[in-house]
């Protein structure tokens, strides 16, 4: 098991490793496990890629990010400029259609609500507009239609776990209630944690995952 010293060095060795971060403004502190990012940055991929770095290091329990975005002048960009661009890409890049998703922005956060038939298209939402000058935080509030869900749902599911990460599915609990799923239990990594929900995601009629899986200390 690596101690929080440990930890906070493979951290920081992580973040000067990824060319998207600068690992110099970040300053990382480390708790039983739980690492904490703090300092200023110059956008909001940059932020998200810095906590996702922070969560490939292998013993990290969980990562609290800390991490203000503050955006140089060539990046600034008027609320209406980054609403133009948002619709634009979502209907390039998400293949959604023009009444799917509706955007708000307010001093460079974005907001989209609405409805889509399938998670992944709220997750390709979220990731086609994080990237864009000028915005400073996503708020993801996009609803997954409602559909009947298979009475066998949960056995789909949990087939679904042993075919991404047969070894991990064993530790993972599955709990189907009207349409949300619970995942509970332990897994070795984030990665596996993302598999995971990725796979309760995708069964049919799955409107909300709660995910309470934990980490398990290495």
């Amino acid at each position: 098991m690596k101690t929080d010293i440990e930890l906070k060095n493979d951290v920081e060795h992580e973040l000067e490793w990824d060319p998207s971060v600068d690992a110099a403004a970040i300053g990382v502190e480390v708790h039983e496990g739980i690492v904490t990012l703090a300092g200023h940055l110059r956008s909001y991929a940059e932020k998200l890629n810095a906590r996702n770095a922070a969560q490939r290091v292998e013993g990290v329990k969980a990562v609290v990010v800390e991490l203000d975005v503050r955006l140089p002048n060539q990046s600034q960009r008027t609320d209406e400029q980054i609403a133009t661009a948002a619709r634009s890409v979502l209907l390039w890049n998400a293949g959604l259609g023009e009444r799917s998703v509706h955007i708000t922005v307010e001093k460079g956060c974005v907001k989209l609500s609405g409805e889509v038939e399938w998670a992944y298209q709220a997750d390709a939402a979220e990731k086609a507009i994080e990237p864009l000058l000028g915005v400073r935080v996503v708020v993801n509030q996009l609803q997954v239609k409602h559909r009947p869900m298979p009475a066998d749902v949960t056995c789909k599911i949990e087939a679904a776990l042993t075919r991404h990460a047969q070894k991990e599915a064993r530790n993972i609990g599955v709990r189907v209630e009207d349409g949300e799923v619970t995942l509970s239990g332990t897994v070795p990594s984030f990665e596996d944690r993302r598999i995971a929900c990725n796979a309760a995601w995708a069964a049919p009629g799955v409107r909300r995952v709660v995910d309470e899986l934990s980490i398990a200390r290495s």
